[in-house]
């Protein structure tokens, strides 16, 4: 197993520095940000001072290795726009991201499983077609204008949930305030509905399509048929074999879904003015705050390496068949 961890720790290693490259690429082809910092009126000389105090002036290379040496060192950069420490600016905003994270994972996987697998007991009926046509439903329909319209019915016309805004529950909790963070709880879910709802939806309707193929091939399997001939009860074969053994393929889904989420969501963060992750990169995008995007983006990618080596690690844990 640490044959396993160090090459995936190398691995990781070159996802981030290709990650990184690309991301400070992307930006630099953008244009020139120097203009963002100075006045329209500003003269040719004053330019040429921001852009040399900025870093700007130099190769864009050289600008990228000076990065990478910083980042080894701990040094995320200083925002352009707020004057601060990126990575700082971008871990106070995770708090938010996580806990939205959470909400539309626990929405998409707790109704996924149980629809996939009564779609699959029903395969061919009604509610099999029903429940897969819905889920075709959910995997067309955009995020955005699903929160679009969210806010438009339920938040403006009909008034049931509000359209922007955060309470904090995570924050308080890391710093050992529980009985502020409980109390924050209730408000923070009502909140985080809409868009848990609106960046689950898509969550929801593929995971339950693959729990039900993946149920479908685990119920025609012999030991299946083995289980039910011997008289055990249908409840007991679905959970104890059947569910088991289909469990594979969606623990897989699931752990990469938590990666996917959280770099999926910019926009519904944007829909709802929801103070997360998402919504300070889109900003600092704008802003051409490369400091912020790059912290952001290595933050992201760093959970998403760690998440997809705790799912591969989970999946030799369920399925002996599996070598390290």
């Amino acid at each position: 197993m640490w044959t396993f961890l160090a090459r995936r720790l190398m691995q990781s290693v070159v996802v981030v520095i290709g990650v990184t490259l690309i991301s400070f690429i992307s930006l630099q082809i953008g244009g020139d940000p120097t203009y963002l910092f100075v006045s329209e009126s500003a003269s040719t000389e004053e330019i040429e001072t921001v852009r040399a105090r900025l870093g700007f002036d130099r190769p864009l290379h050289v600008q990228y290795l000076s990065y990478v040496w910083n980042v080894l060192h701990g040094d995320f950069g200083v925002s352009l726009s707020y004057g601060q420490p990126a990575m700082q600016i971008v871990l106070e905003a995770m708090p938010a991201t996580i806990e939205l994270t959470i909400v539309s994972l626990v929405f998409a996987i707790g109704l996924s499983i149980p629809l996939g697998i009564y779609a699959a007991l029903r395969r061919g009926k009604p509610a099999d077609g029903g429940i897969m046509t819905l889920a075709m439903l959910g995997q067309s329909i955009p995020n955005f204008w699903m929160g679009i319209m969210m806010i438009m019915f339920f938040g403006l016309y009909w008034r049931w949930f509000p359209i922007s805004g955060h309470v904090p529950f995570l924050e308080p909790l890391f710093e050992g305030d529980f009985s502020t963070a409980f109390r924050n709880l209730p408000q923070s879910l009502y909140y985080m509905i809409m868009p848990a709802i609106a960046i689950g939806t898509y969550t929801l309707a593929r995971n339950a399509r693959l729990v039900r193929s993946s149920m479908l091939e685990v119920l025609q399997q012999d030991y299946v048929r083995t289980a039910r001939s011997k008289g055990i009860s249908e409840r007991r074969v679905i959970v104890n074999h059947a569910l088991r053994n289909a469990w594979l393929p969606v623990v897989t889904m699931i752990g990469l879904e938590f990666g996917f989420v959280l770099g999926g969501v910019v926009v519904v963060e944007t829909v709802f003015s929801y103070p997360g992750i998402g919504r300070l990169a889109f900003n600092a995008i704008n802003q051409r705050d490369i400091p912020v995007v790059q912290a952001s983006v290595i933050l992201i990618a760093m959970i998403f390496i760690f998440l997809n080596l705790i799912v591969d690690l989970i999946y030799a844990r369920l399925d002996p068949r599996v070598k390290y």
